[in-house]
């Protein structure tokens, strides 16, 4: 799996693992919906690392964290 696809993974399982959705996840994190949205939707392909990072304080994790879930191995960069 590439490594956008990944973090898409990753944002999914978070929303679903903490039962909120996009607008709620943009809401606490202070990014637009449309930058969320447009990577979720695989419109653009790099989601910026201040902004991964927003998105695990949105959800009370590190990048550490976040980075380390399984879905995460095995990917690359395209």
């Amino acid at each position: 799996m590439d490594l956008s696809d990944a973090i898409r993974v990753r944002i999914y399982n978070l929303l679903k693992e903490h039962n909120v959705n996009i607008w709620y996840m943009c809401k606490k994190s202070g990014i637009p919906c449309s930058t969320i949205t447009t990577f979720l939707n695989g419109k653009t392909k790099l989601l910026k690392v201040d902004n991964i990072l927003h998105i695990c304080e949105a959800f009370g994790i590190t990048l550490s964290e976040f980075f380390a879930d399984e879905v995460f191995t095995d990917t690359y960069y395209d």
